[in-house]
């Protein structure tokens, strides 16, 4: 009898344990979700009301809201905006003003009469001199052409005088084939005997910056033997992203420096836009035409370069203009939050059509109007705080038919 009563008060206590932890287990998750809630307010810190009307995506915050999230507005404006086009490049020759000494036939260097690089050297000047008896061939066959034209001079045979005068010329021909210059075919001409030497000439005037031969080394038809450059003018080579074409046109001057030269200011001018784009780097190559009549500027030289552009018309009136930091964009999705008039804390969300950026403002295609205020500092935390309402938001967008039926119109 003990037996069975000790067991019956067993089974009162573990029911009533149980009971009594199942209450307990309540209590704290219905204060661990009040918790909760205290923490959220107080992370967003913000007095937030929903508008009476949900026909337009708007929120209201009180003045102790606004301060907490630091909003900052700014109006939308029409005016002139100057655009900053950052570029960086290298320095490099100018193709134009580029010259190769080949030789025109195989045979032994002789001479060198320019023998290391960096030399200085005048258009026309002797380089080096080159033995080749490929060249007495071809000089004898035009002094003897010469010779026999002279001695069919009273002859009345007009095709005899006819081919001698083709002859003459083919031969001139092969000899210019050869390198020779007019100059030196007249001086074998006058001289009448052939030379199994030739001297090569400077075709531009500039600096040697390639010296490939020596002298006794046999050279090759068409072996590069000097290359010579015009420093007084080079080419500045840049890389432009795509967003910056729009701004970077042919003809505009563009302003740089370099580190050897701190505080000193260059200029140039665009002559070339590559037509493609690099796929790796997604940039376009600009060339720009770089002056350099002190030759401060050396080939290899990296460069930063700056256009400024002044962007007065578009779309043939003055830019409508927002500070960038003002839309909210997502892929193409640009959203501003705008402060409506008249109700203090109030702003609507709006989607707006962004054109291109100038600077430290975005150009409006549609969606604003002039005199309107956008918020451009706490626009985050507005965001944010739609979301929470389930209001469309940037990161929440509309569906379809709910932005026909809320976007607001433009005038």
């Amino acid at each position: 009898m003990k037996k069975k009563y000790w067991i019956l008060i067993f089974v009162v206590i573990v029911i009533v344990a149980f009971i009594g932890g199942y209450i307990m287990r309540a209590a704290q998750n219905n204060g661990q979700n009040d918790l909760n809630e205290e923490k959220t307010s107080a992370q967003h810190g913000m007095d937030v009301n929903a508008p009476e009307s949900d026909s337009i995506p708007q929120i209201t915050l009180s003045k102790r809201a606004q301060k907490l999230a630091q909003i900052e507005v700014s109006p939308v404006e029409r005016k002139v905006v100057m655009i900053s086009t950052p570029l960086y490049g290298i320095i490099d020759y100018d193709e134009k003003n580029l010259a190769r000494i080949a030789a025109w036939v195989a045979g032994r260097i002789d001479a060198l009469y320019v023998d290391y690089l960096g030399s200085e050297v005048q258009k026309d000047q002797a380089m080096a001199l080159i033995y080749s008896p490929e060249l007495v061939t071809a000089q004898a066959e035009l002094i003897e052409s010469k010779r026999v034209l002279k001695n069919l001079n009273e002859s009345t045979l007009a095709f005899i005088k006819r081919s001698s005068t083709l002859t003459e010329s083919a031969s001139y021909d092969k000899l210019r084939l050869l390198g020779i210059s007019d100059q030196q075919i007249g001086e074998i001409i006058d001289r009448g005997v052939p030379s199994d030497h030739l001297t090569l000439h400077a075709p531009l005037g500039g600096t040697v910056i390639d010296l490939s031969i020596r002298e006794g080394v046999y050279v090759k038809t068409g072996e590069s033997l000097y290359a010579i450059a015009d420093l007084s003018h080079l080419w500045l080579i840049c890389e432009a992203y795509e967003s910056d074409l729009l701004w970077i046109k042919l003809g505009k001057e563009i302003a740089f420096h370099i580190e050897a030269f701190p505080g000193q200011i260059f200029t140039g001018t665009v002559s070339y836009i590559d037509p493609m784009v690099n796929e790796k780097t997604r940039t376009v190559r600009v060339r720009i035409d770089v002056p350099n009549p002190q030759n401060l500027l050396k080939p290899g030289m990296f460069v930063q370069a700056e256009q400024q552009t002044e962007v007065s018309s578009y779309h043939g009136e003055r830019p409508l203009i927002i500070p960038a930091s003002a839309p909210l964009i997502t892929g193409k999705r640009a959203v501003v939050y705008v402060e409506i008039p008249g109700k203090e804390g109030t702003y609507e969300g709006r989607k707006i059509n962004l054109g291109p950026k100038a600077g430290d403002y975005y150009i409006v295609d549609e969606g604003l109007k002039e005199g309107e205020v956008v918020v451009t500092n706490g626009n985050f935390k507005i965001d944010s705080a739609m979301q929470i309402m389930g209001k469309p938001s940037m990161m929440n967008p509309e569906r379809e038919k709910d932005v026909i039926e809320e976007k607001l119109p433009v005038e």
